[in-house]
């Protein structure tokens, strides 16, 4: 039986706690939700920070964005051995500097970082994750990102094996449906280590997560991709998205990654 990496985005940048009051926003409440994410199985959490008191993905100023970000790795550290992926976005920043400022989420030396980008950006996002020992997330979209990637892996930019995250359904990508999956998974680079989302389509998302599993790639879950089990049920909370993913792999006849196992597969040597 393989083992199966469940990952955990469990903010992001769109949802509210007006669609769901579970939505976390302070440090505190991402890193309990991560938390809460590993004891049900997840092996690693990707996050987002956003601004305390508003809930907004700006954070105000823009540098305390590091100060965040760096609040909720200590709290997870200090409970758990969870996977952490720090998001490299560009929301809430802007010129001048704006590659810079995007990087400065590594200087806290996550396992992972989430890129995604143009040339300049993925060329020093190279060069900082190997400087820090960081293992590059990248984010694919679409058909131009793969042949992208596989150009940038060419140049020797990134160390095997290539991290890959296929995100399904959103305004920049291709739909959330299966023929989508399988053209973006026969794009990717060889050997590629990849999971699956499938954004804000909670009724497809259980029958793409098994499509990944069979075709030998891992899932991510979480209010950052999804708020509901199903059209109109809300989800209590983020762990209860990665408890049915644990459900879904057992049932395909797999195992859940823990988050040792996963370091292993996905080659975090720190």
């Amino acid at each position: 039986m393989r083992k199966v990496i469940i990952g955990a985005a469990v903010v992001g940048t769109r949802p509210t706690k007006e669609k769901n009051p579970a939505v976390p926003y302070t440090p505190e409440e991402i890193a309990n939700a991560a938390v809460d994410c590993h004891k049900a199985g997840a092996a690693s959490v990707h996050i987002h920070v956003r601004d305390p008191k508003t809930g907004s993905p700006a954070v105000t100023p823009p540098e305390r964005q590091v100060e965040l970000y760096k609040e909720i790795v200590d709290r997870i550290r200090n409970e758990c051995d969870m996977i952490i992926n720090l998001s490299c976005s560009k929301v809430g920043l802007t010129e001048p500097d704006l590659i810079k400022k995007r990087l400065r989420p590594m200087d806290l030396s996550p396992d992972i970082a989430s890129i995604h980008g143009d040339y300049d950006f993925f060329e020093a996002a190279a060069i900082k994750a190997r400087e820090f020992g960081i293992k590059p997330e990248i984010e694919v979209f679409g058909r131009e990102d793969l042949s992208e990637v596989v150009n940038y892996v060419e140049k020797g930019w990134f160390d095997a094996p290539v991290v890959c995250q296929i995100n399904l359904g959103t305004s920049r990508g291709l739909d959330a449906t299966p023929e989508s999956l399988l053209a973006l998974h026969n794009g990717l680079p060889a050997n590629a280590i990849w999971s699956v989302v499938a954004m804000d389509s909670p009724d497809i998302c259980p029958a793409l997560h098994a499509m990944a599993v069979l075709l030998g790639g891992n899932v991510r879950v979480g209010f950052e991709d999804n708020l509901f089990l199903r059209e109109g049920v809300p989800a209590e909370n983020n762990a209860q998205l990665v408890e049915r993913a644990v459900g879904l792999v057992h049932q395909l006849k797999h195992e859940v990654a823990s988050s040792a196992e996963a370091r292993k597969i996905l080659g975090i040597t720190r």
